[in-house]
């Protein structure tokens, strides 16, 4: 398999994973409409989530920035990073995006912004310290693969559905609840045997949607990863500088001050350190795999 069809093939698994949201979606809204006879819950559900996810799109790079606290920084505050950023940005044919760093000691780094003309990269300081100057330059053609395939984009789509999900069951929840309280004799006596499975039906949804939406959102980020690794090293035409590179990043041990849950998945490689049993919820995949991956290119 090569670059292309490796790319390709995630890509098609991507949109077939986020397909199981809307068909997920469309059985939350059947039942919620169908108990309750009232369309429009769905409707306000949808409405109101698409209003809360479209204004955090637009705003998702400030905030993350601020979360994070990172810095811009101009050409000369670091001519050689600007350098690096440059010529890649233009073998890629990508606009040159901002650049910031952060004031961490933890060797990372992120992109964010909603499309290639409002990118922005991100690095930590202890990057810059503990990387040299081909790991640093595998780690930003990491970065500006995520820019070039429009992951962004992807995973902002990805984070609509999942508001989605969430708000749906919640208002599912409520409702019913609420709901039994509010049915007088005849009302239970119509819904008989159809009103009780599909309360069961609602509950097992309930339940489960969250956790099928976040590992969708998660299986999708890994996904990410092996392509914008796959495309990083087309970019720098040397594997072993990103394979070099996230070695380093994944045997530091320095913690993340500013360490979110909600931002983890954006870094190079994840800041929050899990587990072994609990690599089924992290946001990437196994380091080992991917520099497998990356060595066998």
């Amino acid at each position: 398999m090569t670059i292309y069809t490796h790319a390709e093939s995630n890509i098609r698994k991507t949109w077939f994973l986020i397909t199981l949201f809307f068909i997920l979606i469309i059985g939350i809204g059947w039942s919620l409409s169908y108990y309750f006879e009232s369309p429009m819950i769905l409707v306000y559900a949808v409405i109101f989530s698409l209003i809360i996810n479209i204004t955090s799109y637009w705003y998702s790079d400030k905030i993350i920035l601020a979360m994070t606290k990172a810095q811009p920084i101009k050409k000369q505050d670091n001519p050689e990073l600007y350098r690096i950023v440059e010529n890649l940005c233009i073998t890629a044919g990508l606009p040159v995006p901002r650049i910031y760093i952060l004031p961490e000691m933890q060797p990372n780094a992120f992109a964010t912004g909603r499309n290639k003309n409002h990118a922005v990269i991100a690095v930590t300081q202890g990057l810059l310290q503990k990387l040299d100057k081909v790991e640093l330059e595998g780690v930003i053609a990491h970065e500006l693969s995520h820019v070039g395939n429009k992951d962004m984009l992807l995973m902002t789509v990805v984070v609509v559905l999942v508001g989605l999900i969430s708000i749906v069951a919640d208002i599912f929840t409520r409702s019913m609840f609420f709901g039994s309280f509010r049915k007088n004799d005849n009302d239970r006596n119509e819904s008989g045997q159809l009103g009780a499975i599909l309360a069961i039906l609602g509950l097992v949804l309930i339940v489960l949607s969250p956790i099928i939406a976040s590992l969708i959102q998660l299986a999708i980020s890994r996904k990410r990863e092996f392509l914008a690794d796959a495309s990083g090293v087309l970019l720098t035409r040397y594997p072993e500088g990103l394979a070099s590179a996230l070695e380093k990043i994944s045997q530091d041990k320095t913690p993340l001050k500013q360490n979110f849950t909600a931002t983890a998945h954006l870094y190079i490689s994840n800041p929050i350190k899990k587990k072994d049993f609990l690599q089924i919820f992290a946001t990437h995949p196994p380091v080992e795999q991917r520099i497998k991956a990356i060595r066998e290119m």
